[in-house]
């Protein structure tokens, strides 16, 4: 392996990143710095966050700056504001004994006006993402036709966020004649349109394999029902004392939701999601890198671009519908040698996602128990007693308090101290899981066997006079319920057949659902909507076991409207498409979301 000065690295540079604990360069780093170093060299180098990618081309950005000449020279264009402030900041690390270079970060959320006032004072390198790099070149505000580098950090993030047409409008301001470095984890075919378009003759580096998740990370799961969803991701985190990390969500009102019952219980958590303002954010953030929380639950598009150390875990409450995001989630534990563990809490028909993702990233999943509430307590009890035998105690503050509490305390002997130490700091948690019934885990073998006529506690089955027949899917139905039924519902369980299907709903919703869909015309003629009978139940287990197994089933309650499935609409893909076109009439269909939108939000829903 070689060293920072055999890669060329100058004298200046080398002192700073000596003093910040580099020691040997890292694959990512040996690769690409010696390319970048020359002239008119493209770079499309693959390769997960968390692998020295900001050194591999904060290095040599820096090193052919010529200082004496101040306008821009390097471009780093990034998705986020956050990682554009990481990036910058890291580059000022690397310049330290560079004192005159100047670096700048731009991005949205700021005034504008300083960064102009910034950029008329002459910088060396902008750090910047798309939308507000592309507000000042519209204003004329900053000059692109002398630079040399240009960056594009964790470019399939930025096009996942909708700016394809921002960067062709940024690389076609900046001169032909120049280095393109092009990092991403992944390869999707919009990438590949960038670097035929805007790079010559690329070089192609990739550590690990293309899409692959870091050797770093376990990767489990847990398969419940989905009503124990919550629990086990409490489960998770009571038996991890030392926890810090992040739990995706799918959507903003699942990601608040979740942070609402985490806080609620205890836990120190806290939301990031879309609907917060950039003070908001900056606050959260503040607090999750301070590690004053100990969860940060965000959806995909507010965790992207996050730059934060020594995660120990990242928990899929919701898997995402895209397998590349996985990768991103992932990569964000296990970072710089250090091991994470990602965490999925899935349910039966998310099974063949997990496969999907497994071949995506080229890992396998494992497995995971549930821990039993014995297990939680015995490994709280073992955390807190190595916290008592790790304390630091500062004798000279308590020396004069310690006479009085041995007084106090005198009458009890080691083992009553221990035990009373003990019971203070856990009564509570033992209490809860001494009641607390323990959570079965789902396999494949339960939802072949489970009955029809069996819904899940807490829900009641809806008879609806739709089935496959009428083109009827999960998608469609979700639809119906989500136009003629007012407020949040959840739905449990979907069973199709020929010419009806039974679907569960909660119990405090379920008349709320009969009566609003005895409202429904479909092709002109009134559709039977009721409660399911045993007949209708028996019924359609008999069409089960002649037809071996069923259309499709839920198993996931969500709220209406975005039962899992479509990667952008939300809705199931599968089943004849005449119920989702025309099927229904009474109610105006809500519109598609247009592309370049939230794609990870699944259907526009009504707001509640």
């Amino acid at each position: 392996m070689k060293t920072f000065e055999e890669l060329g690295i100058q004298p200046a540079i080398l002192k700073a990143i000596s003093e910040m604990g580099f020691v040997q360069p890292m694959p990512v780093q040996e690769e690409v710095i010696p390319y970048l170093l020359g002239e008119e060299n493209d770079v499309i180098a693959l390769a997960q966050t968390g692998t020295g990618k900001t050194a591999a081309f904060g290095l040599p950005v820096i090193q052919k700056i010529k200082i004496d000449q101040v306008y821009p020279q390097a471009l780093i264009l990034c998705p986020t504001r956050e990682l554009c402030l990481q990036i910058a900041d890291d580059l000022n690390e690397y310049s330290k004994y560079m004192e005159a270079l100047k670096v700048l970060p731009v991005y949205g959320g700021s005034s504008i006006e300083s960064q102009i006032k910034t950029l008329r004072k002459g910088v060396h390198i902008v750090v910047a993402t798309p939308g507000r790099l592309l507000d000042l070149m519209n204003r004329r505000c900053v000059d692109l036709s002398k630079v040399a580098n240009v960056v594009m950090d964790e470019a399939d993030e930025m096009l996942n966020m909708g700016f394809t047409e921002s960067i062709d409008a940024i690389l076609a301001a900046v001169p032909s004649e120049r280095n393109t470095l092009l990092f991403s984890a992944t390869m999707p075919s919009e990438i590949a349109r960038i670097t035929k378009k805007y790079m010559k003759k690329a070089k192609e580096i990739t550590i690990g394999n293309k899409n692959e998740s870091t050797a770093n990370v376990k990767h489990e799961y847990y398969m419940v029902n989905a009503k124990d969803k919550y629990l086990t991701l409490k489960r998770i985190a009571d038996f991890y004392p030392n926890i810090y990390g992040i739990v995706f969500c799918r959507t903003k009102i699942e990601t608040q939701d979740i942070a609402d019952k985490l806080i609620k219980d205890g836990y120190n958590a806290d939301s990031l999601h879309g609907d917060l303002s950039q003070q908001q954010r900056d606050y959260v953030m503040n607090k999750f890198r301070v590690r004053n929380l100990q969860l940060l639950v965000a959806t995909d598009v507010a965790a992207r671009g996050l730059d934060v150390s020594d995660l120990t875990h990242v928990i899929n409450f919701s898997l995402p519908d895209d397998p590349e995001s996985y990768t991103h989630r992932s990569g964000r534990t296990g970072r710089a040698g250090k091991t994470g563990i990602s965490i999925s809490i899935a349910h039966v028909k998310e099974k063949g996602k997990i496969k999907q993702i497994e071949r995506t990233i080229n890992k396998t999943f494992e497995v995971a128990k549930i821990p039993t509430g014995k297990a939680i307590c015995e490994k709280q009890v073992f955390h807190f007693v190595d916290r008592i035998e790790k304390v630091k105690v500062d004798e000279s503050e308590i020396e004069a308090l310690l006479p009085s509490v041995y007084r106090k305390l005198e009458w009890l002997d080691k083992e009553d101290l221990i035990k009373r130490m003990v019971s203070l700091e856990f009564n509570r948690l033992i209490d809860y899981y001494k009641e607390a019934a323990d959570i079965s885990t789902v396999q494949d073998s339960d939802r072949r066997s489970a009955s029809v006529d069996k819904p899940e506690a807490g829900y009641k089955k809806v008879f609806i006079g739709l089935g496959k027949m009428d083109g009827i899917n999960p998608k469609n139905l979700m639809d119906l319920i989500n136009d003629y039924v007012e407020g949040r519902v959840q739905i449990g369980k979907i069973d199709f057949f020929t010419r009806y299907s039974l679907f569960d709903v909660e119990e405090q919703s379920a008349q709320k659902v009969v009566s609003a869909l005895r409202e429904l015309d479909f092709l002109g003629r009134n559709v039977r909507v009721d409660f399911a009978t045993e007949e209708q139940m028996a019924r359609g287990s008999q069409e089960r076991s002649a037809n071996e197994r069923p259309f499709a089933r839920g198993g996931d309650r969500k709220r209406s409207g975005s039962y899992s499935g479509s990667k952008r609409s939300g809705g199931y893909s599968g089943g004849d498409s005449r119920a989702a076109s025309s099927g229904y009439a009474g109610k105006k269909r809500p519109s598609t979301p247009k592309a370049g939108g939230a794609r990870n939000e699944g259907y526009k829903r009504k707001r509640y």
